[in-house]
């Protein structure tokens, strides 16, 4: 099961993207409160806000897409913007910087990630959720 959203490159288009995570993780059974439903909106929560950072173009939006697919959750948050690739994890940032720890929570609350290009134009960064036999253990 997929979902595609494409929504503004704005913080309240990324604040969309959070609720719809959540609204379309409560119609495949995963409920608000679970681990996994946890995990997946941070994740949404920090790609969406790199997208309208980083990946903003005057004019484009940016896409969410969600899977359901075999043992996991899948989420994928492109932008138009090709040549500003993450390059991964950075380390500790500084004890009291304002950014820098988003791909940090990306790959502690994801079970694999990467990014990967979009035709015809820009990236899109994906990753998943492994789904837990037991939620709240």
């Amino acid at each position: 099961m997929n979902v595609t959203h494409r929504l503004s490159s704005t913080p309240r288009g990324a604040r969309l993207a959070r609720h719809l995570t959540l609204s379309q993780l409560a119609l495949w059974g995963i409920p608000y409160g679970t681990r996994t439903a946890e995990s997946v909106v941070l994740i949404v929560a920090e790609l969406a806000a790199n997208a309208v950072t980083h990946g903003r173009v005057p004019g484009r939006d940016f896409e969410l897409r969600l899977a359901l697919v075999t043992g996991s959750v899948r989420v994928e948050v492109s932008d138009a913007r090709g040549e500003q690739r993450p390059l991964g994890p950075k380390g500790e940032p500084e004890l009291f910087a304002e950014a820098g720890r988003g791909l940090l929570l990306v790959d502690a609350f994801a079970d694999r990630w990467e990014v990967v290009d979009r035709e015809p134009l820009g990236k899109a960064v994906r990753a998943e959720v492994d789904l837990h036999a037991c939620e709240n253990c």
